[in-house]
């Protein structure tokens, strides 16, 4: 069995198993992980999947995944949100379909199952080929197609360095399933580019913290100006003592931001930093082992007042990646590669041969 993840001083083995087992308590009979509000989308459901699979509840990941399974569309895509097992937003995201490239890249490196993994694979690449549609002839990817089939006049930053992880997992996972999939391999470098040099291409939601850092974990971005990049929001949307704001003009932290700005230090080779933020953010959490999903500072409450399981599977994968304890856990940290060779079975980058 993989080795549990812990992080000395921040959280115990044990206690990594007790947040998988609250994710495993809000998973719906058919496999659905919802949000508070009810609805599961693709993207938050993939990434319980993952923090279960880390924790050794493999069964529950297993039914997670037959979810995505069973509510793909021919197109690829998946319902914006589906509550109760039926859509009721029919729009598809872009970043939605592709993640489900980056579960069964983190899935068959933790558990070796390669049977499993080519099971999964006419999904991801209808997944894929529906992404890789929406491409623009600059290289960004719009961030959804509506319920009529159109695509939208726009991209998001956040959603596009998403879609590049997921690109670049799907590569991996074309070459080690004998596969290959050149198309994804340009679309990932086409993407990469636009990432790197041209912010116009995307809409300004630059209050959102996730559009500081997710072009670096998202691994378009690295380096040097990986570094330059979270210097010049650091003071912007980290609160010492309590972790990342969600927007910077809120007194809002929030747990997914903060365990999502972990995995980026980590994978910026920042760890001090990555184990600050990860102890700070620790006061979100709950006595049965669940996350709060934000505190508000300026009135001490919780907010909202609930506990999320994406930020339950957030706190997990930034506790593997600092503490690489699967073959997993460099999953953010390899996000970058654009080689199969580039990447081990563990994951982790090493020089091709």
């Amino acid at each position: 069995m993989t080795r549990l993840p812990a992080v000395d001083g921040i959280i115990t083995p044990e206690q990594v198993v007790r947040t998988a087992e609250s994710i495993a308590a809000i998973q719906e009979d058919d496999g659905g992980v919802p949000w508070p509000e009810g609805h599961v989308d693709a993207w938050n459901h993939v990434e319980c999947l993952m923090a279960l699979t880390v924790a050794g509840l493999r069964a529950q990941a297993r039914r997670g995944y037959a979810w995505l399974a069973a509510h793909q569309r021919p197109d690829g895509s998946w319902p914006m949100k589906v509550t109760g097992g039926r859509p009721v937003e029919l729009g598809g995201e872009s970043n939605h379909a592709a993640y489900v490239a980056v579960g069964v890249w983190h899935e068959l490196l933790v558990t070796g199952d390669e049977r499993f993994a080519r099971e999964m694979w006419p999904i991801v690449v209808r997944a894929l080929d529906y992404v890789v549609e929406l491409q623009t002839p600059r290289g960004e990817i719009v961030w959804e197609r509506d319920a009529h089939g159109r695509p939208a006049p726009y991209a998001l930053l956040t959603g596009c360095s998403s879609i590049h992880q997921a690109l670049r997992c799907g590569v991996l996972l074309a070459e080690r399933l004998g596969d290959p999939q050149p198309d994804w391999e340009l679309a990932a470098d086409r993407l990469g580019h636009v990432l790197l040099d041209h912010p116009e291409a995307f809409a300004d939601k630059s209050r959102f913290s996730m559009d500081w850092y997710y072009p670096v974990l998202g691994g378009a971005v690295r380096g040097p100006r990986a570094a330059q990049r979270l210097d010049l929001e650091w003071d912007t949307f980290v609160v010492a003592g309590l972790g990342v704001r969600c927007v910077a003009d809120q007194p809002w932290v929030t747990g997914a931001e903060s365990c999502e700005l972990v995995m980026t230090l980590d994978a910026a080779g920042r760890r001090d930093r990555a184990l600050a933020v990860f102890a700070d953010m620790q006061h979100l959490r709950h006595a049965d082992g669940s996350y709060w999903t934000g505190w508000q500072f300026a009135d001490e409450r919780h907010f909202p007042h609930e506990r999320s399981g994406y930020t339950a599977a957030a706190v997990i994968l930034a506790a593997d990646a600092l503490a690489r304890a699967t073959p997993g856990s460099g999953v953010f940290r390899d996000a970058g590669a654009r080689q199969a060779g580039a990447v081990d079975g563990c994951g982790c980058e090493r020089a091709r041969a």
